[in-house]
């Protein structure tokens, strides 16, 4: 052995000997600050500079052979989704669909909302912290090991997308669900050479920095998942999209489909357990999507029992279990604890949040949809069990669909509260609030849905840090630049008031002290900033502990790093 290789060897028995020793939690806190240092932006829409006089894709295979890797990926039945919208609802949905006909699934999806470990997902479970540790830390030495000035360590989302296919592998799944980070043609998950089928969910406008400024431009780069002669599905989409779809199709003899949103008589009396009738689209895309996995890999008959119209009952049970954080999610916060008899008690008010990490014009329009159909009442409210409980804020809760988390909504209605709708709002520069605030206000007034309040705050999550579900949030932060929240606050304002929009709500929807706003004594009664997300939260729970007659409705939207940021701090 040369004196290098066995100082190499030494040091990492000794790094090794060091996070075995370490408590879990360092362990793993030791875990996100490496992952942290392989960020290579400060925030969204700056390109990545990557040393090395190789590319992306190639930097990709390389890295898999490093792992050794690069043959065992092809072992693996991959069904790969890119697209706009759905992309997570839909691999979620077949995760879920598979899981039901007995395969061990592997789903590796983006972002997380609270954890990393959500990104990667064995029998519908979050891989567990041990196994994460153990799989990260092998991965970790090997590529640090065989750093160059050409090969430099790959940025965070390559790291996760090589550490998704490392545990898959070695957890030999019989079904690995592979959900597209950005675009698809040069996405880190393009590396898979020969998927069983592909799918491409809604296309929309989005990350037009990277992908391009037209739907043509965009539904080029989503395609480049097609491989030769793959079967792939998509959804209905627009002319413009469509056309670039099929013509991708046609050059690699793809035989592209188009699945139908799925009849929801077909779930048997059941529901669609992730809610907003934008869901029946994804639905129906898991559907054909699990339906050609199963034929190709020569396991629908065992599944189907010769059924020819009716849904497999395995799909109908997946389907109406899946489960995905921060999408048409309804949580209960402790001030709304019930108790023994199930209904709440009159010492405080109901205090209620509603998340859904809309950032798009098209599924801004789809969470206000769904957002007015349930606090009028008129969305599915019947319960569906999970496999496991959720505990949010120690108060271990019995049921859950799609995260609509509290114990029976039957019982807990009460005719004597007053109910208000809050707005909780955050977003990025460039996802262009100015289309995202008036969609919201004006689909919500269509269906007599206005808000009271509009709370815009900053997230806690930063594109320069990863951190764990039990990361240190601090109260408040000092110092914070607030400029951005109150630049949405006065485009809110003018909104409100009637100014650069055509669709308004009615002016009474203001409550009684709506005469009171007035943006050019800059007095917004309607509105707040508050300047950070933890106060906030404080404050909604002082309010309604006191007022006992009031239900508090929090609308979270515009941005998954919010939405995983409320859900963090609730389950404190």
């Amino acid at each position: 052995m040369s004196s290098q290789v066995k100082g190499k060897t030494v040091s990492n028995a000794l790094t090794t000997e060091y996070e075995e020793n370490l408590p879990l939690s360092s362990s793993y806190e030791n875990a996100m600050q490496a992952l942290s240092s392989l960020i290579t932006r400060q925030k969204r829409g700056e390109q990545s500079q990557i040393a090395g006089r190789y590319g992306k894709m190639q930097r990709m295979s390389m890295y898999l052979k490093i792992l050794g890797l690069e043959d065992r990926i092809a072992e693996l039945k991959v069904i790969h989704v890119s697209g706009t919208k759905g992309k997570g609802s839909t691999c979620t949905f077949c995760e879920a669909i598979l899981r039901e006909c007995g395969f061990r699934t592997g789903l590796f999806t983006s972002p997380h909302l609270i954890d990393v470990r959500e990104r990667f997902r064995i029998n519908g479970l979050d891989i567990t912290e041990d196994k994460f540790l153990f799989y990260f830390w092998e991965c970790w030495h090997l590529l640090r090991e065989n750093v160059t000035e050409d090969l430099p360590m790959p940025p965070l989302f390559q790291f996760l997308t090589v550490l998704a296919f490392k545990i898959f592998v070695c957890e030999q799944v019989d079904v690995a669900i592979i959900e597209v980070g950005l675009g698809g043609e040069t996405d880190s998950t393009n590396v898979i050479k020969e998927p069983v089928v592909c799918g491409i969910t809604s296309l929309g406008m989005d990350h037009m920095e990277l992908l391009g400024n037209t739907l043509n431009d965009i539904a080029f780069h989503k395609a480049g998942i097609f491989k030769p002669q793959i079967p792939a599905f998509t959804v209905p989409q627009l002319s413009e999209a469509m056309s670039v779809l099929q013509d991708r199709a046609l050059e690699l003899m793809v035989p592209l489909e188009v699945a139908a949103p799925l009849d929801i008589e077909k779930l048997k009396r059941l529901e669609l357990s992730l809610s907003g009738d934008h869901q029946l689209v994804n639905a129906g895309l898991a559907v054909s999507l699990s339906e050609c996995w199963l034929r190709r890999t020569g396991n629908w008959e065992k599944v189907s029992h010769n059924v020819s119209s009716d849904l497999p009952d395995a799909f109908v049970r997946g389907l109406s279990t899946a489960h995905l954080l921060g999408r048409a999610q309804i949580v209960y916060d402790i001030s709304s604890v019930p108790n023994s008899s199930g209904l709440f008690e009159n010492s405080s008010g109901e205090l209620i949040f509603y998340l859904d990490g809309a950032h798009t014009a098209e599924s801004m329009e789809a969470c206000a949809k769904w957002f007015s159909s349930v606090v009028k009442g008129r969305g599915n409210s019947s319960l569906s069990s999970m496999s496991s409980t959720t505990k949010i804020n120690n108060m271990e809760e019995v049921v859950q669909r799609n995260g609509y988390i509290g114990h029976k909504m039957e019982k807990t209605k009460q005719a004597n509260k007053i109910s208000k709708q809050i707005l909780l709002f955050n977003c990025m520069e460039v996802r262009h609030p100015q289309v995202l605030l008036p969609r919201l206000v004006s689909t919500c007034a269509s269906s007599g849905t206005h808000f009271s309040k509009a709370l815009f705050v900053p997230s806690v999550s930063t594109y320069s840090k990863v951190m764990s579900g039990s990361s240190f949030i601090p109260l408040a932060i000092s110092g914070k630049d607030l400029s951005w929240q109150f630049s949405l606050q006065r485009l809110w304002e003018r909104i409100i008031h009637g100014e650069s929009t055509e669709i308004l709500p009615p002016c009474k929807f203001l409550y009684e002290d709506a005469p009171l706003c007035s943006p050019a004594e800059e007095c917004f009664a309607c509105s707040a900033v508050i300047p950070s997300l933890p106060l906030t939260i404080k404050w909604l729970r002082d309010s309604v502990q006191e007022n006992p007659s009031i239900r508090v409705q929090v609308l979270v939207t515009g941005s998954l790093h919010l939405v995983g940021d409320v859900l963090k701090l609730l389950k404190r």
